[in-house]
């Protein structure tokens, strides 16, 4: 099993690790702060340094079956099982990641409470969120609305809380899971993701603490993809 030290605390920019497998260029720790393709979110990138040796990390992955995070790199690995190793986080790339992955829950929540939709598919990169919600007739002004919505309440400053609860309670809170097609992973307690007085959900990733943060994101397109099916693109306004 691997720690996962991202679900604790978002900020964490480097920590060390013990090597518990060494598999041709893939890697477990026992520890992380790598964030896994996980959720719609892309991967965390970074660095494994050992001694003399960085290595850069091309892929991040979760074996839900082990529990553990699976770790690639670029080159063939002068590693062994038991070394203690540094892993440090591309910063910037993850903490765009944050910024975006906190508005999306911001926009999932007027889109559910609005218009009663939930999110079908979508994906976040550094550079550019989508969200396909199940909302049959929506043209490009719903969404513009929808995302100067998303920018006053980003402009609250409301602090976003992260907590544990027990499954069967955290599953009795209306809303807590707004994807159409999956629910929460079978745990004993599930991670809370809350923008009190906005939003609460069941969610692993990694947010910002505030959603001052955030800034301002702005619409880049709307696509139809067919009956109760429109994608939205959105990114931080530069």
């Amino acid at each position: 099993m691997t720690e996962k030290l991202f679900m604790k605390d978002s900020y964490l920019k480097a920590c060390e690790a013990t090597i518990q497998r060494v598999e041709n260029n893939n890697i477990i720790l026992n520890r992380t702060i790598f964030h896994p393709l996980s959720g719609g979110v892309s991967n965390d990138l970074g660095k494994i340094i050992y001694q003399k040796y960085e290595y850069n990390i091309v892929e991040v992955r979760e074996d839900k079956e082990s529990e553990t995070i699976i770790h690639t790199i670029g080159t063939a690995p002068k590693l062994k099982v038991g070394d203690i190793v540094r892993c440090e986080l591309d910063w910037d790339r993850r903490y765009r990641l944050m910024k975006l992955h906190t508005a999306a829950h911001i926009l999932s929540a007027i889109m559910y409470n609005k218009y009663n939709a939930l999110i079908t598919g979508g994906h976040i990169e550094p550079e550019e969120a989508k969200d396909d919600y199940s909302i049959e007739k929506a043209d490009r002004s719903l969404f513009e609305e929808a995302i100067r919505e998303v920018n006053e309440i980003v402009s609250r400053a409301i602090e976003v809380k992260v907590y544990f609860l027990p499954r069967e309670e955290a599953l009795r809170i209306k809303g807590v899971v707004k994807l159409a097609e999956r629910a929460p992973p079978n745990l004993k307690e599930l991670r809370i993701v809350e923008i009190p007085g906005v939003d609460i959900q069941a969610d692993g990733g990694p947010h910002v603490k505030n959603t001052s943060e955030i800034g301002r994101i702005v619409l880049s397109k709307v696509e139809n993809k067919g009956k109760n099916r429109k994608r939205v693109y959105y990114k931080l306004q530069e």
